[in-house]
């Protein structure tokens, strides 16, 4: 089983309309919800792929009453905080040249026994767990520290844990010494307080990170690929891919196949370029199934192209 913690869930609208112009009244062509936010999105490829997984979440008002509504309708078991709070609503305006524009609500602020009851959950549904994904930004109220909080409590229970966020949450939460990190490639040179513009910058970077306390880090280059750095070595991963359709949720899914395979070694890289490049094929946040994956399509490799330059250099 595979337990996903979301301190900061959503309730996403995506709204598709030809063109977007400030000032005017647009009318959508459609109009679709889903259940957001990165550890969400890591639940439903675990479940896309027939895994057993539960998601932790806080959950307030209408919004968070529909976000386990929909995940439940998705095969997944929900754990919710219940919080004062609603839980936020982000917009998405999808235009027809393929311009995506956010608009993502800050949350609500999380009370002193909400946290400690968020905690609390965490501890009592990883007890049956084989990996906790705890995933995305910390919602107001939640120290930077929270995250490396859970990560020492799940240590002191025996569990695994795998951590994708950013910033000073990342920062803090290196010193717990997380079994695996997942940044890309923006979040990688922001931790290093340097560019990235070849994939040899981000192998440093990557082992910079651990030298900072990761015990290996799963680091999405985007198009270029993936490496994959840990005691045991390093590995980079790629994939072909015949038309990209959204890249949203796409580094949600590598990190769900990366745990599904075992969350170690170049098998488990593999799964996870597997899944991320199947995800950019599907549209919006859709989460492939086993039928969507093409493992044929996958090189992994200990010969890491170390001067190759990023399509999409970090700064």
């Amino acid at each position: 089983m595979i337990l996903t913690v979301t301190p900061n869930p959503s309730l996403d609208r995506t709204y598709e309309v030809q063109a977007l112009k400030r000032g005017e009244v647009i009318r959508a062509e459609t109009e679709r919800m889903d259940p957001g936010g990165k550890g969400v999105n890591v639940s439903r490829a675990v479940a896309a792929a027939g895994r057993r997984t539960v998601a932790v979440l806080p959950l307030g008002g209408a919004p968070g009453a529909l976000v386990a509504e929909l995940l439940h309708a998705q095969g997944i078991e929900v754990a919710p905080v219940p919080v004062v709070g609603a839980t936020r609503s982000n917009i998405a305006l999808a235009e027809a040249d393929g311009v995506l524009t956010k608009v993502n609500a800050p949350g609500p602020e999380l009370s002193g026994p909400e946290q400690e009851l968020l905690l609390d959950t965490v501890r009592s549904q990883s007890r049956d767990a084989d990996w906790i994904a705890c995933c995305g930004s910390l919602p107001r109220g939640l120290a930077p520290s929270w995250y490396a909080d859970v990560v020492t409590r799940a240590h002191a229970g025996g569990a695994r844990i795998a951590l994708d966020t950013s910033g000073r949450a990342l920062l803090e939460a290196l010193r717990a010494r997380p079994d695996v990190v997942k940044p890309n490639a923006e979040e990688l040179a922001e931790a290093v307080a340097r560019p990235l513009t070849t994939v040899g910058d981000a192998l440093k970077a990557a082992e910079e990170v651990r030298s900072m306390g990761a015990r290996a880090v799963l680091a999405s280059l985007g198009a270029d690929g993936q490496l994959l750095v840990s005691d045991d070595g390093a590995w980079f991963g790629s994939a072909r891919v015949s038309a990209v359709r959204s890249n949203v949720g796409a580094g949600d899914a590598s990190l769900a196949g990366f745990l599904i395979a075992g969350g170690t070694g170049p098998d488990a890289l593999a799964s996870a370029v597997a899944h991320g490049a199947a995800a950019v094929q599907l549209p919006g946040s859709v989460m492939p199934t086993p039928a969507d994956l093409d493992p044929a399509a996958v090189t992994v490799t200990a010969d890491i192209p170390v001067d190759r330059e990023l399509r999409e250099p970090a700064s």
